[in-house]
């Protein structure tokens, strides 16, 4: 029984001593004192340069119409988006992504998908980003973003999407 009260002591008496230290000092520390952890440990923090921050400052997809690969006013605003992400960040190399609904046949669709990516390649390059930068690829009707066969499922799978390598 005293073996256990003085466990029990001893743990009170560490916490206590914990909570009284002052906080680290250093490149991490705010000027009022406080620690905030570096952003690599955060998992919720966007890394500059990658995908989530495209997503997030630019947007990484455009639409198509039907059998499309016409760039249409809102693709090209975002595009635009993009292009000045590319710029802020010129190391990074990006792979676009041809994508089609799933109608047509398996061949059809791949070259649709690859003329979709060529013609946002061939944005981004009218926009200033080298084309040595920009990769294409297309995976046809392949990869739907939407399960679905419906207009509302099609329009989200006739797309371009720009990935971060």
């Amino acid at each position: 029984m005293r073996l256990k009260a003085l466990s029990l002591l001893a743990a009170v008496a560490l916490l206590a001593a914990a909570c009284e230290s002052a906080p680290e000092q250093g490149a991490n520390a705010n000027a009022g004192g406080q620690v905030t952890p570096p952003a690599a440990t955060n998992p919720n923090a966007v890394q500059p340069g990658s995908q989530a921050d495209l997503r997030a400052t630019a947007g990484d997809r455009v639409f198509f119409a039907f059998d499309k690969s016409d760039i249409t006013p809102e693709s090209r605003q975002i595009l635009q988006k993009q292009a000045d992400w590319l710029k802020k960040y010129p190391n990074v190399t990006v792979t676009i992504e041809g994508h089609c609904d799933e109608r047509g046949t398996r061949e059809y669709n791949l070259a649709l998908g690859e003329r979709r990516a060529t013609a946002v390649k061939n944005v981004l390059v009218a926009l200033g980003i080298p084309a040595n930068r920009i990769s294409t690829i297309s995976y046809g009707k392949e990869r739907p973003a939407v399960v679905g066969s419906n207009e509302a499922a099609w329009a989200q799978n006739r797309r371009g999407v720009t990935t971060v390598n």
